[in-house]
């Protein structure tokens, strides 16, 4: 399993030179200036690959951008109007400008509106640390009295209506202002983030597609760019929803197993993968991320390892972002299916027998406080993220006594 990071560019907090203190092996990144829709030129890429190359005092950093997360793809697709065919065009000369750079791996998703929600970038753990979250009352609260949603309220159970109402009632008008800042705050790092309107516009938009509309325009979207990344040796992989169940009465269609398995065998191409996610899968208690990876393994191409903590049992619930080892997923049990699907791959001759994998988010810890990062993604908190990820590979790659055969630490 190979050790990677998320780097959002020379504007991130966490430096090239804390990456590579941090013990990591390859880079994930984006060109997040770029808008939704255009080009990512060869020029541009150059760039964010020389940046990560050079440590601060000049010197060569060994890094390589190895992974693209990720490579949006338009609301014009996913709900296909407007310039969606032109944004498709623009899509493919992406991946030919990335292939020629020599990075295979491109990681996207295909959420509609918004990438991901919480309703807390910074809550407080006892520890003193802070962590992301998702409390379902506030959110609740979101689209019942800030967003005012036709039809809301008859997507939330009464007694979680009646707490969100209660709960309204008494925030402070600094409180309801974060709440919309949270909710509506998108993609870590992306040029362009939604305002309310925004989002009430989009909404409506989509109250004519269907999930089934939907996985069908995922599909033809795919149908379309797969060719490309097959002539052009790349692997594409989907990350799924996050959190995994409805929002806003917008279209889930990749929270599940049984929701990716239609989209693989819809377009059943090594190069249309998956980004197993284990902490966006794991918000959701039906989901068992071990199986997942033992039966999908074969076209898992990234592995984002976090863990989330279910504050309830419902299958639309709260969670918070645990440590890595400390939430509900078996972080042991999933490395171990990974690391036998190395092992497949390797006795099969496969040239991608190294799975990429990033420590996914962390926990405001120590100096991390004061840092400002990208909500999510601080440095000590990763940092000791993959220390943690990277002894349970080690533990079970040991010739003497590790239980699992296929992986390096």
């Amino acid at each position: 399993m190979r050790r990677t990071w998320r780097w959002f560019g020379p504007q991130d907090r966490v430096t090239v030179d804390d990456m590579l203190q941090a013990s990591v092996e390859g880079v994930v990144s984006a060109l997040h200036h770029v808008p939704t829709g255009a080009v990512w030129s060869a020029k541009e890429i150059a760039k964010r690959q020389a940046d990560i190359a050079c440590m601060k005092d000049g010197t060569s950093s060994g890094l390589a951008w190895e992974v693209v997360e990720s490579l949006p793809v338009s609301e014009d697709i996913k709900k296909q109007n407007g310039a969606w065919r032109e944004h498709i065009e623009a899509y493919k000369t992406s991946l030919a400008n990335l292939a020629a750079a020599g990075i295979e791996v491109i990681c996207y998703n295909f959420m509609p509106v918004l990438d991901w929600t919480r309703t807390d970038l910074a809550w407080r753990l006892p520890t003193g640390g802070t962590c992301m979250r998702f409390d379902m009352v506030d959110f609740a609260a979101f689209d019942l009295h800030i967003l005012k949603r036709d039809g809301a309220r008859g997507d939330f159970p009464e007694t979680v209506a009646a707490e969100a109402d209660a709960r309204f009632a008494t925030m402070s008008e600094d409180r309801k202002k974060q709440l919309a800042t949270n909710v509506v705050f998108g993609l870590p790092g992306a040029a362009e983030h939604m305002t309310l309107e925004m989002v009430r516009t989009h909404l409506a938009e989509y109250d004519r597609i269907s999930p089934e509309a939907l996985r069908q325009h995922l599909i033809d979207f795919l149908s379309e760019i797969v060719p490309t990344a097959e002539r052009l040796g790349l692997r594409m992989c989907c990350h799924p929803d996050d959190p995994p169940f409805g929002l806003l009465g917008l279209p889930r269609i990749m929270s599940t197993e049984a929701d990716y398995r239609q989209v693989l065998d819809a377009v059943p191409s090594a190069a249309n993968g998956v980004t197993l996610c284990s902490g966006s899968l794991g918000a959701r208690p039906d989901n068992d991320l071990p199986g997942i990876m033992e039966r999908l393994g074969d076209r898992v191409h990234f592995l984002h390892l976090r863990n989330v903590k279910r504050e309830t049992r419902a299958q639309r619930g709260s969670f918070h972002e645990a440590e890595h080892l400390g939430g509900d997923t078996d972080m042991v049990a999933l490395i171990a299916a990974a690391l036998a699907e190395e092992g497949k791959r390797r006795a099969a001759g496969r040239a991608d027998s190294s799975i990429p994998f990033r420590p996914d988010h962390g926990q405001d810890i120590m100096d991390d406080l004061g840092r400002q990062a990208q909500p999510g993604y601080p440095a000590i908190g990763r940092m000791k993220g993959l220390a943690e990820l990277r002894g349970i590979v080690t533990a079970l790659s040991h010739d003497r006594y590790g239980a699992t055969r296929g992986g390096t630490a």
